[in-house]
């Protein structure tokens, strides 16, 4: 099973974070900006400052999931 993680949201405020989790999940600006009240500038402009904080999209990707044969429990020991 295919986890996603996102790094480095605690240096974003709460709007910018509520943009990228909803863009993240592959929401469009004027879908988001529907969501939150907003307008698609702002969306805009939310995004870009959270990338400028820098934070990251991690997927984790179980090793029997690409053909390895390694279970999760046997990273874990």
């Amino acid at each position: 099973m295919l986890k996603i993680e996102l790094r480095g949201l605690e240096r974003l405020s709460f709007r910018e974070r509520q943009v990228v989790i909803l863009k993240e999940m592959g929401k469009s600006a004027d879908e988001i900006a529907k969501k939150l009240g907003i307008s698609p500038s702002s969306v805009a402009t939310l995004f870009n400052r959270a990338r400028n904080k820098g934070y990251e999209v991690v997927a984790i990707i179980p090793g029997e999931a690409l053909g390895l044969g390694i279970e999760e429990e046997e990273w874990e020991t």
